[in-house]
């Protein structure tokens, strides 16, 4: 059993049939053990049974309780009783198909030694030795001086009898001198390992049941596995509660893929690959990122901003055919010039968030949408500043009108536009944006995206802006009420209401998102808010230059401030 092991084959059972069962008690216990081994063997999911032991007229018919069990599978016969193959004429069902293990001779039985001593074994050399009756009268059908054994004899093998001389020769028996038989036991399991290519009928295929020849078959070698083999693709599981040999074929798992048939354990790919779709071989994972070519939304994310763009440019050119019309002189226009320039910027700056991320684009578009929108919003809160200082100028004697004029506005959005630039500066600088491969999020896919670098660089550019953007509101729903020419502070308030609402709504967004999800949160807001930005201080003012050219006047401008 051992060394059956050793050498890779499994071994399901192992019995003991009896030889011989008589009447008596004993026999009734052996009887009763060969019908627990006939359930055992009808339980067996092994096709392939070795028989091993000696084989004799009693043993043969003890072997008859199985015939049901053994003609459904291949038995393996033992040198030991494949050479009395003249047994198997009285089991002919049980070993039909069988296969006999067989040793060749190493070393000639015609030699110079040998063949004189074999010659010399004769019955008239030895004539008391019973021993050498019984293969005379087997081998030569010669006639025993018992009588009672030569009546046995003919009853058992039907054969006649004869009067010899006693010197007839040994080697003259039929097969004597065959190499497929040897005077050694053979091995079984080593013959089962290493020489079992030989297959050994005991009938003709297609010939008459009862037959006394053996026939050499050279067919594929008998099969007995209590489980299919595996797959690629596949590994083995062990059946808990069954023999170590037995198993079940199970997928490999995800991220894991086997090209071997009956492999033990799958191979993990490498980071950048995955196993095809019958997880055979390991391919190139497909990289995931905002395209063009894959991703609708993409092109209408980038339609989009092109469409506002061009929108920006057209009132821009509006308020520089206008500019010295009353409606863009009142509003500073300066820096609604400004307003505009920043606003086209940031509806461009939505193509830089678009395509394969690298390190130039990562680093760009996150600098660049935080400036561009500190530069609008501190233009507005310009605005409103402005608002506030020319009702408190109109105070006799007031102190602010020396802060009226250009030099106010423009120093507003230098100093605040210059914070923003010192944050994203340092940011650069410390721990700047770079290209990332997330292979860990989406199974079988490279996600390229843009890390952050510093989570700190990045909330601060947000923060400072979503504080600009409190501010401007808080002074814009201050300065409301006061005496506008065209009620500029309210259009101001609710911009930087909308602003401030899509960029808080963006934040928990970008923290639930992964990929190009994260990235289209990014435009969305980036795209809101400028749109926002355009229509709440640009749209009603490009209303009255175009289609009220009549409260476009300096008549009108002084009726509303007094």
């Amino acid at each position: 059993m051992k060394y059956l092991s050793s050498h890779g084959i499994c071994v399901e059972f192992s019995v003991k049939i009896s030889s011989f069962i008589d009447q008596t008690s004993s026999g009734w216990n052996e009887y009763n053990k060969d019908m627990q081994s006939k359930q055992v063997i009808q339980k067996s999911s092994a096709r392939v049974i070795l028989l091993c032991g000696m084989v004799s007229g009693t043993s043969v018919e003890s072997l008859q309780k199985f015939t049901e069990e053994f003609i459904e599978r291949t038995l393996i016969l033992s040198y030991t009783i494949y050479v009395n193959y003249h047994m198997m004429d009285y089991a002919i069902d049980i070993f039909n198909g069988s296969l006999g293990l067989i040793q060749y001779l190493e070393y000639s039985l015609q030699g110079p030694i040998l063949k004189p001593y074999l010659e010399s074994i004769r019955p008239s050399n030895y004539p008391e030795d019973k021993l050498l009756e019984d293969i005379w009268m087997r081998y030569h059908l010669c006639l025993s001086k018992d009588n009672s054994k030569n009546n046995v004899y003919k009853q058992v093998y039907k054969d006649e009898l004869r009067n010899c001389t006693g010197k007839e020769l040994i080697t003259n028996v039929r097969h004597f001198d065959n190499p497929l038989h040897s005077p050694h036991v053979a091995f079984a399991a080593y013959i089962l390992t290493h020489a079992i290519h030989i297959m050994q009928m005991s009938i003709d295929q297609e010939g008459p049941k009862k037959s006394k020849n053996m026939y050499n078959y050279k067919h594929q070698i008998p099969k007995s596995q209590c489980s299919d083999n595996c797959l690629p693709g596949f590994r083995k599981a062990p059946d808990h509660g069954t023999h170590s040999c037995c198993y079940h074929c199970v997928p490999c798992s995800e991220g894991e893929m086997s090209n071997l048939t009956d492999s033990e354990n799958c191979i993990r790919c490498p980071d950048l690959e995955w196993p095809n779709k019958n997880r055979t071989i390991c391919i190139a994972k497909t990289e995931d990122f905002l395209s063009y070519n894959n991703d609708a939304i993409a092109v209408v994310l980038s339609s989009i901003s092109v469409f506002f763009f061009f929108l920006s440019l057209l009132i821009f050119v509006v308020f520089l055919t206008f500019r010295d019309s009353p409606i863009v002189r009142a509003n500073n226009r300066s820096l609604s010039f400004l307003l505009l320039v920043s606003i086209k910027l940031s509806f461009l700056s939505v193509f830089l968030f678009l395509g394969r991320p690298v390190d130039i684009t990562c680093m760009l578009r996150i600098i660049t949408f935080g400036i561009t929108f500190s530069i609008a919003v501190s233009s507005l809160l310009a605005k409103t500043i402005m608002v506030c200082v020319a009702f408190k100028a109109t105070k006799p004697g007031s102190s602010w009108r020396k802060w009226l004029g250009v030099k106010l506005s423009n120093s507003v959005v230098l100093f605040c536009s210059s914070i923003q630039i010192i944050i994203c500066m340092t940011w650069l600088a410390i721990s700047p944006p770079f290209q990332e491969l997330d292979i860990h999020t989406s199974p079988g896919t490279i996600i390229i995206q843009c890390n952050e670098g510093s989570a700190i660089g990045f909330y601060s550019v947000i923060g400072y802006m979503g504080l600009l953007a409190a501010v401007s509101f808080v002074l814009a729903f201050l300065a409301r009420s006061l005496p506008d020419s065209f009620n500029e502070a309210k259009y101001i308030t609710f911009s930087m209401l909308l602003f401030c609402s899509v960029w808080i709504t963006m934040i928990p967004a970008y923290l639930s998102t992964k990929g190009k999800n994260t990235v289209c949160v990014e435009i969305f807001a980036i795209l809101t808010s400028s749109a926002g930005l355009l229509a709440c201080i640009f749209l009603p003012k490009c209303y009255i230059i175009l289609f009220r050219p009549e409260i476009n006047t300096k008549s009108y401008l002084v009726r509303i401030q007094f």
